[in-house]
């Protein structure tokens, strides 16, 4: 089973949810990302977004989880089903990232991703080269992250 027997190209697949809570915005700056308006909701309210928001790099970071749970998800429905997973991994890379809005304490956030390309790689035979955009909304409608990556799948 391949990727594109699952995923039409250009089909949205939510992925799951994530509320961002002040406390795991403040623990996740703390560790990687210690500016002002991560940190601290007091002092934030004097920067360009008002309010504590989340990290860029967590919302990506929530997004990674995200998919990766959704997919051990995918994986078992699959073969409870009968059928035999695609191998998903590792990714070369990714590119166009955008924060489009901040995410706010409280936001929760929807994630999403849609198969993009797919195209077999002729320096190894079995193996498919995967574009997808992965994405974020916020409990308004509103995109709050967007970025393409590229996933290998192999035999």
């Amino acid at each position: 089973m391949k990727m594109t027997d699952l995923y039409p190209i250009g089909e949205r697949t939510e992925i799951g949810s994530h509320t961002f809570t002040a406390e795991n915005i403040v623990r996740f700056a703390s560790r990687f990302d210690p500016q002002v308006f991560h940190m601290d909701a007091e002092a934030a309210k004097h920067t360009l977004f008002g309010e504590l928001c989340a990290s860029g790099w967590h919302s990506c970071a929530v997004w990674m989880r995200t998919f990766v749970d959704y997919w051990k998800g995918e994986t078992t429905r699959i073969r409870d089903e009968g059928g035999n997973p695609p191998n998903l991994g590792p990714s070369p890379g990714f590119q166009k990232l955008q924060w489009l809005r901040p995410v706010f304490a409280g936001d929760t956030i929807t994630y999403g991703v849609t198969l993009l390309a797919s195209r077999s790689l002729n320096s190894r035979p079995g193996w498919t080269l995967n574009t997808i955009l992965c994405d974020g909304t916020n409990q308004h409608g509103m995109a709050v992250l967007r970025f393409e990556s590229t996933v290998l799948e192999f035999d």
